[in-house]
């Protein structure tokens, strides 16, 4: 006993008997603080995790929904049997549109006249133009479109653009005096039949800004054979 007295009397002259008594109690809490710290930060990186799994997630499914919209799309495009009238009449529509739509945009952005050649560089570069984007999306609603009808109409134009020609408004009216029963009739996809028939409104209803001299020859080129 007096040994142990002398190995300790030193250390409890130098510390109060109460702290040296809660010194494991003091170092047990730093151990819980320190494993909650631990814990804790393990926490926030499981969550993060879980965020950016759950944020890719619905990326993919996103991706999935489009892709399968799409694929639904040209099925629905190659479907119909149309005749060669018949198709070249929707296919004379559709371009129209689209040229509309270059057209009026041109005209509120003619300092990008020549940067915007096509209607594609329009669809392209208004991703990261947000100049361009506004102009855009105030033309779409101008004409009442919706950018669901662009990718239906610029669908359409793709598969049919090689084979269709176009009729001008004259032999359109002669060939078939109901386009809109037509579109209701022979198309059943949903996102296809409502591009079309807005195309035939836009052209119908006089909104279509026609092109204008300058963009006539773009107009043959894109059009193999005219009929008035």
């Amino acid at each position: 006993m007096a040994v142990i007295n002398n190995v300790l009397e030193p250390y409890l002259k130098a510390k109060p008997l109460s702290l040296v008594l809660k010194s494991p109690l003091i170092l047990l809490s730093y151990r819980v603080d320190h494993r909650l710290q631990a814990l804790e930060a393990q926490f926030k990186e499981l969550d993060f995790t879980k965020d950016s799994l759950t944020q890719r997630f619905e990326q993919h499914s996103k991706a999935l929904a489009s892709q399968a919209a799409q694929d639904e799309l040209w099925t629905a495009v190659l479907a119909p049997k149309f005749t060669p009238m018949e198709l070249n009449i929707l296919y004379s529509y559709v371009i129209e549109v689209l040229i509309c739509l270059h057209t009026r945009v041109l005209e509120k952005l003619p300092d990008l006249v020549r940067g915007l050649p096509t209607l594609a560089s329009v669809l392209r570069r208004k991703v990261k133009n947000q100049r361009i984007r506004v102009v855009w999306e105030s033309v779409l609603e101008e004409c009442g479109l919706q950018e669901g009808d662009i990718t239906a109409l610029c669908t359409f134009f793709i598969a049919h653009g090689s084979k269709a020609e176009y009729y001008g408004a004259k032999v359109r009216r002669m060939c078939i005096r109901d386009v809109p029963f037509l579109i209701t009739n022979m198309v059943k996809n949903q996102a296809l039949q409502d591009g079309l028939l807005r195309a035939v409104q836009v052209i119908e209803k006089g909104k279509a800004v026609r092109a204008p001299e300058e963009q006539k020859s773009s107009l043959k080129e894109l059009i193999p054979s005219i009929r008035n």
